[in-house]
């Protein structure tokens, strides 16, 4: 504890000799995560499939590589025009004052980042911080080791350590890590250690953003075209093996499409996934135990096992879809994180829209048809943190779009201008001047005892 304290302390210390760098200062820190991630392309997709036991260097690129180059491309464009003090209106009675918002960096960020996207998850938070202005000290995931070290290693050597800075290590570290006195700390992963970095956090009354995840449902409207809705759930289920923190965890539809929508399912998997592209395999060997056990504890409930793909393909895991779920199996009653897709038959847009609101609020909700009505009602009517018509993920990839979960998916949220803002200080400013050069129609005057007709005309201006 001691040793991480002390090195707190050094990089404070650093930003307190520089708390508001330059924009100049601040693009040429994007620029070196940019030229540190392009210059290492090859060696990261390596790292990862050697973590992942398989991950297609194609699947890295778009998912790790191209969301990093987003941001950083974004911020570019923008944050000069983010840094600008902003105007606001006065009320009249304050004359010719004038008031603005000023956005200060805020210190130091702590960012916990997950094993499921190593790189990107760990990188775009840090791209919003140091946009913002602040220091970054990154604590990768253990379950990543050779990925998270790396990673570790690529910003030892593109920056000060009193810039930005990695550490790696187990649970341990990641405790006292949540410790420390941050100025914000950001965490992604699941809501049961959320809980305990947020409990962590407090102690210092450390602002947090939680990035979580939850059951995101994909709801099969009357009105879809199936085929393509298979397909985009195929794709939003099994990239990364459905190691998404937004990846579709259910289906809902009724039952006329059941045996269609599973047919279709089958035939894009095949298609998507055949032997030149086999799936991302499982972090480790305990999450492939986690998945053997869902879907064997389904199947026991009574629930059928249908695979997505052809037995001659050689997977260590199957994906596959289940139908005629309990209710009461472990696969309904946590977040999955794996290529298992529970279809779940409802009657009708009522009973879809309250079986989604009963369950905690997830992530991300996908809504596939061609209804605008029921569209409507699905955004309206239901809570969730981003919502993706017609595909999955997509929603996620924007660098216009804000990013984040609503209560149990999350606290917060990041990306873009929202991230600029959320590791900013939005500092009032209030420069009080007279009306018309009357000295008693200055700021507080009036409103200064003794109390009597200049107090009472106030009060009819501020009506």
């Amino acid at each position: 504890m001691n040793r991480f304290t002390l090195q707190l302390e050094e990089i404070k210390t650093a930003y307190a000799a520089e708390p508001n760098p330059s924009l100049e200062i601040r693009l040429e820190r994007i620029r070196k995560i940019e030229e540190m991630i392009a210059a290492n392309e090859d060696k990261i997709c390596k790292v990862l499939e050697a973590d992942f036991g398989f991950r297609h260097p194609m699947e890295t690129r778009l998912a790790e590589f191209g969301m990093i180059y987003q941001a950083c491309k974004y911020t570019r464009k923008h944050l000069k025009e983010w840094m600008k003090p902003s105007q606001v209106e006065v009320p009249g009675f304050l004359g010719s004052s004038q008031a603005w918002i000023e956005n200060q960096s805020i210190g130091v960020v702590g960012i916990l980042s997950p094993w499921n996207y190593p790189i990107q998850l760990a990188l775009l938070p840090a791209i919003a911080a140091i946009a913002a202005g602040n220091r970054v000290w990154l604590k990768t995931s253990e379950r990543s080791s050779r990925t998270s070290g790396f990673l570790a290693g690529l910003i030892q050597e593109y920056f000060h350590p009193t810039e930005f800075c990695a550490t790696t290590g187990g649970p341990d570290v990641a405790e006292i890590f949540a410790s420390l006195p941050f100025d914000h700390l950001f965490f992604t992963g699941s809501e049961v250690i959320a809980k305990k970095v947020m409990r962590a956090a407090s102690e210092n009354l450390t602002p947090v953003t939680l990035e979580l995840g939850g059951k995101s449902p994909a709801v099969i409207d009357p009105s879809a075209k199936l085929a393509d809705a298979a397909a985009s759930v195929v794709y939003g289920k099994l990239m990364n093996a459905g190691q998404t923190c937004i990846a579709p965890d259910y289906v809902l539809l009724q039952q006329d499409q059941l045996d269609p929508f599973v047919a279709e399912l089958k035939q894009a998997a095949q298609k998507q996934y055949s032997g030149d592209t086999p799936l991302t395999g499982p972090i480790d060997a305990e999450q492939l135990a986690r998945w053997q056990f869902l879907v064997q504890d389904a199947a026991n409930r009574g629930a059928q096992v249908i695979p997505l793909l052809s037995n001659e393909i050689d997977l260590r895991f199957m994906p596959v879809a289940l139908l005629n779920v309990s209710k009461d199996a472990q696969v309904m009653q946590e977040e999955i994180f794996g290529p298992i897709l529970p279809l779940v038959v409802i009657d009708d847009i009522n009973s879809a829209i309250a079986y989604v609101n009963h369950k905690p609020n997830p992530l991300a909700l996908y809504w596939f048809g061609r209804d605008r009505q029921n569209q409507a009602r699905w955004i309206n009517e239901t809570r969730s943190g981003g919502v993706t018509i017609n595909d999955t993920l997509l929603h996620a990839a924007l660098e216009t779009l804000p990013f984040g979960g609503i209560g149990a998916s999350g606290m917060g949220a990041y990306r873009g201008k929202t991230g600029f803002d959320a590791l900013s200080h939005q500092k009032s400013v209030l420069e009080v001047h007279s009306v018309l050069g009357i000295k008693m129609f200055k700021g507080t005057n009036m409103a200064r005892p003794p109390y009597g007709k200049k107090t009472e005309l106030l009060l009819r201006l501020m009506k």
